[in-house]
């Protein structure tokens, strides 16, 4: 089983939904998916990103609640952002 560990920026994502129960229950389950190695679902849309997150994987928690991570090692799973499209990817 995979490590998770947070990005100081993930610690505060986390704090900011942790109203949220439902979203934060499906994070949990998908964390649960990632540290066990398995295969995540397509209905999650997991895909590489590109340019400042160039290597990292992001999926769809929700419509609009957005994991960011990336496989650090074999034995290490870094969240590095959770939020909207609109909190985590703005153009400034």
């Amino acid at each position: 089983m995979k490590k998770i560990e947070y990005s100081a920026k993930a610690k505060k994502d986390l704090k900011r939904y942790r109203h949220k129960a439902h979203d934060l229950e499906e994070l949990f389950k998908l964390l649960q998916i990632l540290a066990f190695g398995q295969n995540i679902p397509a209905t999650y849309h997991p895909h590489f990103l590109h340019g400042e997150y160039e290597g990292c994987m992001e999926c769809h928690i929700k419509s609009d609640f957005l994991l960011i991570w990336i496989d650090e090692d074999s034995s290490t799973i870094r969240v590095l952002r959770l939020g909207s499209h609109s909190e985590l990817f703005k153009k400034y």
